[in-house]
């Protein structure tokens, strides 16, 4: 079993966060869906563990091997500012499957209004629950605030949902396959503000690069919050448009023709096109 090496520090980044790749490898490793199925008593063991570590208090016996795997546990499942245990629906772990799941039903049940109206109302619950689970805790929000955000972000939602939906249902095949993922932008649009707007108006806390405090900034969590927006809707995108338009070129069924069921040979191969389509996801 290795050793810990003589001043071991369990924050330190594994991976050299100047550069991409090692920023791409710290956030695969803490978002890791495999953590997902890991117990709740392991979880706290893991997190005793590296706040024992924080504190030179590491266990006779414990290898740097454990401590990087309670480290990516502790990631994984606490939030990074409080300290508290994330509920399971809210963990970046979560996303790959959770935001698959619903993002397959969202592309296969998009053909009917009560169908468009549940799934979009459960995607943007989803969504509320994830964006209040990653919160600032330097910038609390209240349960009002939470509310008028998830009603605002769910109407959004719906509102471009049906109406699209209604508007294409005599257009092309490619159009309607839209319909899902330009709900989605458009409800992350309003839904991340809205949750975090306690930084729009008061500001987030800037600091140097020894991590010494130099002040507030509105403008830098603007910035911030425009940037989470475009990063939710474009890693959206890949499972939600790029089959659209393979689909629509190869497969017959696809074709463009009326979607009332009038053209026998749509109907019998439309199902295995929406199977296809609720395979392909990424974070919403």
């Amino acid at each position: 079993m290795a050793t810990v090496p003589l001043g071991f520090n369990i924050d330190a980044p594994r991976w050299d966060q100047s550069t991409f790749v090692g920023r791409l490898k710290h956030f695969l490793n803490i978002t890791d869906p495999r953590t997902v199925l890991v117990p709740e008593e392991e979880l706290d063991r893991a997190k005793a563990l590296v706040e024992g570590c924080r504190a030179r208090l590491v266990p006779p016996g414990s290898s740097q091997e454990q401590l990087l795997y309670a480290k990516k546990l502790y990631d994984s499942a606490f939030h990074p500012d409080s300290g508290e245990k994330m509920n399971l629906i809210g963990r970046m772990s979560f996303q790959v499957p959770g935001g698959m799941a619903l993002t397959g039903c969202m592309l296969q049940f998009y053909r009917t209004v009560p169908a468009v109206v549940f799934w979009q109302w459960v995607n943007q619950s989803f969504n509320a629950i994830v964006n209040y689970t990653n919160r600032n805790a330097a910038s609390p929000i209240s349960l009002r605030q939470i509310g008028v955000a998830y009603v605002t972000a769910t109407g959004t939602a719906l509102a471009t949902a049906v109406g699209l939906n209604l508007y294409t249902k005599r257009a092309p095949p490619l159009l309607a396959r839209w319909v899902p993922f330009a709900a989605v932008a458009a409800a992350n649009c309003v839904n991340i503000p809205m949750m975090r707007q306690q930084e729009i108006i008061n500001g987030v806390t800037v600091t140097d690069g020894d991590n010494n405090e130099l002040g507030h900034s509105r403008r830098a969590a603007a910035k911030g919050i425009a940037q989470v927006v475009v990063s939710r809707i474009t890693m959206a995108a890949p499972g939600m448009t790029p089959h659209s338009l393979a689909l629509v070129r190869t497969l017959p069924c696809c074709k463009p023709g009326r979607r009332d069921g009038s053209t026998r040979s749509t109907d019998r191969a439309a199902p295995t096109m929406d199977r296809w389509g609720s395979h392909a996801r990424s974070l919403p």
